[in-house]
């Protein structure tokens, strides 16, 4: 049994069962007893938590996915450590990975596959838009929800743009079947990379097959730089030439000819969801990379790792895979009119072994070539060269790694240290230093960032949800404990206050406090009977009972004038304390008319129309404007037609409106477009 099952970490989330295992973490399902819900928790392996690199490679995914916030991106709640243990808690899914679900389904219908691969890119477009590459976007870290909302997960090998990149073979990243071609070289990686393994999540979708199999992943991988697949209307023809264009140009092995960004590639799905017809001006017939490409693009697989691919798991390629190399060496057969079809297309393709035996020749060759060097240079000089190591200090460290004028450079990141002079971010020394010769353009340049000042200002979280809170607290480098209070002001879950308070000074190594409110601490208490007591009793007995007095309505009755008939919530039941109670009084009798004032009646005959015409009388009612700090807007409607429509102030009190009309008539009283209460007033 595992060891976590039963545990709890910081005495809130309790371990209930393993429900994923990925290459540097396993991930439970757990329960927050402090929320009361469900939640997913991400364990750094045993074997890696000792490692300072997978520990770094840890926080850094935690730090990345904390800055995302999209409804088609796995959601972070929490990033901690208890004791040794590094983990994450994360939005717990319920649904299957894209892969289970075309494992069960095959090929996608076209509009699926759209409608997918259009959720897909909204999250790499946000992703990208933060400065963070997915660098393993594959159906298995793709979630689908019963509802159909896709939620890309696993951002374990997200890495910020500006941080430098790693080969493949040296890094072991990824999933080779979906790689981008210059992944595979361990060339410069851009969001471009993500688009390329969109591309062939997208083909596998379609199609219902990957574009390149082999027995070993380098043999994919070299598939992924030189071969072209077949076009996704050659498998199924149904497929849409809009969508196969769209696919293909994902998947272009050129950077330069690939989307440009994940919301380019959404504006052509949703072009071809208008109009599935609609022809791109994109020759995908020319999948191949120029061979003019920048340096960049030079292949730079590991050639140990090719090596490794030893003769013996050549030898296990069945017949299948033996046709398949001949595709990549031109040698298919003349009578096969497929083969010779797709001869006539030009997809010339290199067989794996030529590319292997290459690498040994270019092995050798760069052998031979070091020994020439030392034997006629045998003092160890390095060969002359111009490039000079430029003038980085005081350059903002951001700014200089995204800046064309330095992607020449090797610029690495060093520690980063405090520094009254220099602000946070900004670099504070450079090795080797400006105007240095450098050996060549992969000589290091590493640079000391300034952490800025020793202490520093608390930040202002106050009245922030709590998760958020501590992601800016962690953000800024402000280690934290919680406490909790009760509070009739802050929502549940949001920051009450903080000690220190904002913009108090702090040292680095200080622990600042958050309050974080439990919800309302309501006392219950017990409605009174006041029904048959005079307006004044009943205000009386409500208001001892810890109950406010709502809206008094005055109606017509046979009862004493004054006298309670009805109130809003039945005696006996119990309520929270300060819940408002509305009443009904009895009207005063009348037992005289009113007085006629004005223009003394004409002394003329009235026609029997005058004689049967309603007299017009008023009728006042008194509203209650609730106690709040934001202002509150009253509508009141007789008949349902509106009378009278204001916007209050919340400390305003009671207003007494005055309503005109004969007989009786039914009122509606509305507090920010929502029904308060009705009535029925009788003008007298």
């Amino acid at each position: 049994m595992d060891r976590y099952i039963g545990k709890w970490l910081d005495n809130r989330y309790e371990l209930l069962e393993v429900i994923g295992t990925g290459g540097m973490a396993i991930v439970y399902k757990a329960m927050c007893h402090r929320l009361n819900r469900y939640v997913a928790v991400k364990i750094l392996k045993e074997e890696y938590a000792r490692d300072d690199e997978f520990r770094r490679r840890f926080h850094d995914e935690s730090q990345a996915v904390a800055m995302l916030s999209h409804p088609n991106i796995v959601s972070v709640y929490d990033v901690s450590r208890f004791g040794e243990t590094e983990y994450i808690v994360m939005e717990l899914i319920d649904g299957i990975t894209l892969k289970e679900y075309m494992k069960m389904n095959g090929p996608l219908p076209w509009k699926e596959a759209l409608f997918f691969s259009e959720q897909i890119a909204k999250a790499l477009s946000h992703a990208h838009n933060r400065g963070i590459i997915h660098r393993d976007i594959k159906p298995h870290n793709i979630m689908l929800l019963r509802d159909g909302t896709i939620k890309v997960a696993d951002f374990g090998i997200a890495r910020l743009m500006m941080q430098k990149q790693a080969s493949l073979t040296q890094e072991a990243l990824g999933s080779v079947h979906y790689v981008s071609p210059e992944q595979a070289k361990g060339g410069r990686i851009d969001s471009r990379s993500d688009i390329y393994s969109l591309g062939v999540v997208m083909y596998e979708m379609l199609t219902g097959k990957l574009p390149f199999e082999g027995d070993t992943p380098i043999s994919v991988a070299i598939q992924h730089i030189n071969a072209i697949p077949l076009y996704p209307r050659e498998i199924d023809d149904s497929i849409p030439e809009s969508m196969e264009a769209i696919t293909m140009k994902a998947m272009n092995p050129s950077l330069s000819k690939r989307y440009a960004s994940a919301d380019e590639l959404f504006e052509d799905l949703e072009k071809v969801k208008s109009n599935p017809n609609i022809a791109f001006d994109y020759n995908f017939k020319d999948n191949r990379q120029s061979s003019g490409e920048e340096n960049e693009e030079t292949l730079k697989l590991n050639s140990a790792a090719i090596l490794r691919e030893t003769s013996s798991d050549r030898q296990k390629a069945s017949a299948k895979d033996k046709k398949e190399a001949q595709r990549f060496d031109g040698s298919a057969d003349a009578n096969d009119p497929d083969e010779s079809a797709k001869d006539s297309r030009k997809r010339t393709r290199m067989a794996p072994s030529i590319i292997i035996a290459a690498f040994i020749v270019l092995i050798f060759f760069g052998g031979a070539m070091f020994l020439i060097w030392s034997l006629i240079n045998p003092a160890g000089n390095a060969p002359p060269s111009t490039l000079k190591a430029p003038d980085l200090v005081g350059k903002l460290y951001s700014e200089v790694i995204t800046d064309e004028e330095y992607q020449d450079y090797n610029i690495v990141e060093g520690e980063r240290q405090y520094s009254e002079k220099m602000a946070a971010g900004v670099i504070i020394s450079q090795d080797p230093k400006a105007g240095d010769q450098l050996l060549n353009k992969n000589t290091k340049i590493t640079v000391v960032i300034s952490r800025g000042s020793q202490a520093t200002n608390m930040i202002d979280v106050v009245g922030k949800e709590y998760r958020q809170a501590e992601i800016e607290l962690a953000k800024a480098n402000i280690y934290y404990r919680e406490t909790y209070e009760k509070s009739n002001d802050t929502p549940e879950g949001f920051i009450i206050r903080t000690d220190p308070a904002a913009g108090v000074l702090i040292s680095p190594d200080e622990t600042v406090v958050l309050v974080i409110s439990q919800g309302k601490d309501a006392k219950q208490v017990v409605v009174p009977s006041v029904v048959g007591k005079t307006e004044e009793e009943a205000r009386a007995a409500i208001e001892k009972a810890g109950l406010i007095v709502g809206i008094v309505t005055p109606v017509p009755s046979a009862k004493p004038g004054g006298q309670v008939l009805v109130q809003s919530i039945a005696a006996d039941t119990k309520v929270d304390e300060k819940t408002s109670i509305d009443l009904q009084i009895s009207l005063e009798n009348e037992e005289t008319e009113p007085v006629e004032t004005g223009t003394p009646p004409s002394s003329e005959t009235k026609t029997p129309e005058e004689e049967t015409k309603p007299v017009i009388k008023t009728a006042n009612i008194t509203i209650n404007i609730p106690a709040t700090a934001d202002d509150v807007k009253v509508t009141v409607k007789l008949n349902s037609v509106t009378v009278h429509e204001q916007t209050y102030p919340g400390n305003k009190g009671s207003i007494t409106v005055k309503l005109t009309g004969s007989g009786s008539g039914f009122v509606s009283v509305f507090f920010n477009n929502v029904l308060k209460y009705e009535q029925v007033v009788y003008f007298q």
